[in-house]
């Protein structure tokens, strides 16, 4: 394919290559999406939800809904995407990666400095003192105001380290996106229909100040008219032809990946 040729040079040539990866980036180790016909938000109001009002009037649904996200996430594994990204950062070829994804996946595949725009599922946190500990803590089975989990601190509530609908991004990890998105000379976004702000400005700004953007999507989005390369099939298949034609696959194949459950 012409156009993962053209995107394999592009990376060996870059000086400041920056990935941007969402849900996309995750189905292909068995998590769900979000939007899609199967995705987690089908017949549900995620506002109404999973929102830090919602956790508060409407507790029980609320963690219900977040140990169906855990059944997912403990059997998980890091899958071509994450290999490969994994192995770019060692090369060199990816300077930062910026994730959408609370999975850890990432960090499991051997990824360093991931930034987390969205937290992490892999802790949670007290909303009375501020205490983060493992989110096994919250990964229990919630059937009333009886059973709902508490900080083994204070007796505070407890709730995913995620951010949640209401709660602003990690100011610190916003910041240093834009940052980067500023110094790229190629952005690629992985598996995001760029539907959500304000992560889906960071390869706009990235093509204002001058990079090249690429599109790994199974689905349109509205900067496919602004990318070099749109490129609309399964990205783990798409990057391991990447690792491919830049000889770094024998490495990706055996990287060694961390278990998360």
């Amino acid at each position: 394919m012409e156009q993962v040729r053209e995107l394999a040079h592009a990376l060996k040539k870059a000086q400041h290559a920056v990935v941007l990866t969402g849900a996309g980036a995750s189905t292909e180790s068995g998590l769900p999406d979000f939007r899609s016909k199967t995705g987690l938000w089908k017949g549900i109001d995620p506002v109404s939800l999973i929102s830090l009002s919602a956790l508060r009037r409407r507790p029980v649904e609320f963690y219900q809904f977040y140990r169906m996200r855990f059944s997912h996430l403990w059997g998980a594994r890091p899958n071509p995407v994450h290999r490969v990204l994994a192995a770019l950062q060692e090369e060199g070829m990816v300077k930062r990666l910026i994730t959408q994804n609370v999975d850890g996946l990432h960090q499991a595949a051997g990824s360093p400095d991931v930034i987390e725009l969205h937290g992490s599922l892999r802790e949670c946190s007290c909303l009375t003192c501020g205490r983060t500990f493992p989110s096994r803590l919250i990964d229990v089975d919630v059937q009333t105001a009886a059973d709902i989990p508490r900080c083994p601190e204070c007796g505070g509530m407890l709730k995913p380290g995620v951010v949640l609908f209401e709660e602003p991004l990690p100011p610190d990890a916003i910041e240093t996106a834009f940052d980067e998105a500023r110094r790229a000379d190629l952005f690629l976004v992985i598996g995001s229909s760029l539907e959500v702000g304000p992560a889906n400005q960071l390869p706009l700004l990235a093509v204002q100040s001058g990079a090249d953007l690429a599109i790994l999507n199974l689905t349109p989005t509205y900067l496919d008219g602004y990318a070099r390369w749109v490129i609309r099939e399964k990205a783990g298949q798409v990057l391991t032809a990447v690792a491919s034609e830049l000889g770094i696959l024998p490495r990706v194949e055996n990287r060694r990946t961390e278990d998360l459950g």
